[in-house]
C-alpha cells in the first residue's frame, strides 16, 4: 500500500516545518534512507530520508512552505504506474470520511534519542473536558524514559485517536483541541459521541444485571504502564507495580489505584506461608532519585558570552558535559577516564565527551571513544516537557527540563553504579555551576 511522508517534528516546541528543498521529484524512484527533503526549524536544517522504497507519486508540499507537523507532504507508491502529480497550491490531503473535528492537531512528539514510536500510558484529559495551554495532556513512554506532555493550546478537548496503552508512530496526530466546547466528542475508535439527552418519558424499572464476571487479564509483556508520580510512591511504599500488574491488576495506574493495590498486594502477602530467613530472596538494588533547581539566566548568560569569545562558536552540550562531568569527577577519589554522553530532544544521536572537565570550553569538541559512558545527560532545556524519569539504567541519568525561570534537574542512579555520596556531589556540584558559571570557570 502507498506509504504516506509526513512532516516530523524534530523539537518538542515545534508545530510546523519549514520545507527548503524536496531532493526528489514527482516519478522518482526512492529507496528507504534516501534524503527525500530537507526541513527547517527554528534551530536547524535537517535532511529527511524516506521511510519506504519505490516512486514518488504525489507532492503535496511545494518548497518554501510551512506546513504544520503531522500533515503529509508526500506519498511514495509501490509501483512506478501510480500517477505522479506535483504539490497543489495549497497543501494536505482532503479528510476522508465522516468530517473530523476542526481545531488544533496533538501529534505523538519526537522526544528525542531517535525514537520513532511513543507509548501513550495514560490520559490526563477526557473528550470534552476544557484543557489550557501548559496543562498536561497526557503521559507517553519511550524505551528509556516516561514524560509527561503538555497541551500546546487552549480549548476542549474535541477528539481522542488513540487509547492508553497504544503505541503510536511519532508525528501522527493523536488528538484534537477545539476552540469551542464540542457537542459530540469522540473517543478511540469512535466515529462520533453520542450527546447526552434527557428520556421522554421516565422508564419502567427493570431488574438489576447480574455481575459481570471478572475480565480475564491478558498475558502480561512485562511492561509496566504507570504515571511516574505513581512509580515513585508505588516504590516508597514497597509495591511491586510488574508482581502486581501480572497479577492482574488493570493498567494504567494512576496515583488514586495505590491504597487498593497495597491492599491487594497485602491480601496475596497473608495467603503465602512465611519462609525461612534462609530461603528469603536477595535484595533487588532500586534506582535511586535525587532533585536540585539552578537559575535558568546563568546558563543562557554563559553560552552567550562564551559564543561571542569564541566567535560565534558554542555548543551547549560541551558546556552540560564540562560541568557536569566536573561534578562527577568531584564525588570520586579516582582519576579514570570519564566519558559523558549529552542527549538532545532534536532526535540527534547523543554527542560523546571524554574528560570534558580537562578541556578548554572554546575548543572542546566531541571524542570518538567508544567505551561505555558513565554519565548520560538529557538536555530538555526549550522544550515542553516539566518531569522525565529514566528507565532500564545502564548509567546514571542526569535529566534538565524547564522550570519556570529555572533549571529543574533530576538525577536517576543505581547503587551499583553511582553511590550516594557521589550523586550528591554532582548535582550539588551542576547545581552551582549552573547557577553561576563564571565563578566556576574549569
Amino acid at each position: 500500500m502507498p506509504h504516506e511522508v509526513i512532516m516530523p517534528a524534530l523539537g518538542m516546541a515545534q508545530d510546523t516545518g519549514h520545507l527548503v528543498a524536496w531532493r526528489k521529484e514527482a516519478g522518482d524512484r526512492v529507496c528507504a534512507g534516501d534524503v527525500l527533503m530537507e526541513i527547517e526549524t527554528d534551530k536547524s536544517t535537517v535532511e529527511v530520508e524516506a521511510g519506504a522504497d519505490g516512486w514518488v507519486t504525489e507532492l503535496r508540499a511545494r518548497a518554501g512552505d510551512d506546513v504544520p507537523v503531522g500533515r503529509v507532504v508526500a506519498v511514495i507508491g509501490e509501483t512506478p504506474e501510480a500517477q505522479a502529480t506535483a504539490p497543489a497550491a495549497t497543501s494536505g490531503p482532503a479528510p476522508a470520511g465522516e468530517a473530523a473535528p476542526e481545531g488544533d492537531p496533538v501529534i505523538m512528539p519526537a522526544l528525542g534519542m531517535a525514537q520513532d514510536t511513543g507509548l501513550i500510558v495514560a490520559w490526563a484529559k477526557a473528550p470534552g473536558d476544557p484543557v489550557a495551554a501548559g496543562e498536561v495532556l497526557l503521559e507517553v513512554e519511550t524505551d528509556k524514559s516516561t514524560l509527561e506532555i503538555e497541551a500546546q493550546s487552549s480549548g476542549f478537548v474535541a477528539e481522542i485517536r488513540a487509547a492508553a496503552g497504544a503505541s503510536v508512530p511519532v508525528g501522527e496526530v493523536i488528538a484534537v483541541i477545539s476552540a469551542e466546547k464540542p457537542t459530540a466528542p469522540r473517543g478511540p475508535g469512535e466515529a462520533s459521541a453520542t450527546p447526552k439527552a434527557e428520556p421522554a418519558a421516565k422508564p419502567a424499572p427493570t431488574p438489576a444485571p447480574a455481575p459481570a464476571a471478572a475480565p480475564v487479564p491478558a498475558a502480561f509483556d512485562g511492561r509496566v504502564l504507570a504515571s511516574p508520580k505513581a512509580r515513585r510512591l508505588a516504590s516508597e511504599r514497597g509495591l511491586d507495580l510488574a508482581r502486581l500488574v501480572a497479577e492482574g491488576a488493570g493498567q494504567p495506574i494512576h496515583v488514586r489505584d495505590l491504597d487498593a493495590l497495597a491492599a491487594r498486594a497485602a491480601a496475596a502477602r497473608s495467603t503465602v506461608p512465611a519462609a525461612s530467613p534462609a530461603a528469603a530472596p536477595a535484595a533487588v538494588s532500586q534506582a535511586a532519585r535525587l532533585e536540585a533547581r539552578a537559575p535558568a539566566a546563568g546558563l543562557e548568560a554563559f553560552t552567550a558570552w562564551l559564543a561571542a569569545e569564541n566567535g560565534g562558536a558554542s555548543r551547549r552540550t560541551a558546556v552540560l558535559a564540562a560541568f557536569a562531568t566536573a561534578g562527577l569527577r568531584a564525588g570520586r577519589d579516582d582519576a579514570q577516564p570519564l566519558v559523558v554522553a549529552v542527549e538532545t530532544a532534536d532526535g540527534a544521536d547523543p554527542v560523546r565527551y571524554a574528560d570534558a572537565d580537562r578541556a578548554r570550553l572554546g575548543t572542546l569538541a566531541p571524542s570518538t571513544d567508544a567505551s561505555a559512558p558513565v554519565l548520560v545527560v538529557r538536555d530538555l532545556l526549550g522544550t515542553p516537557i516539566v518531569a522525565a524519569r529514566a528507565g532500564g539504567l545502564a548509567a546514571p541519568v542526569l535529566t534538565l527540563v524547564p522550570a519556570g525561570g529555572e533549571i529543574a534537574l533530576s538525577l536517576d542512579y543505581a547503587a551499583d553504579a553511582l553511590d550516594d555520596r557521589a550523586a550528591v556531589a554532582l548535582v550539588t556540584a551542576l547545581a552551582a555551576r549552573l547557577a553561576e558559571p563564571l565563578h566556576h570557570l574549569l
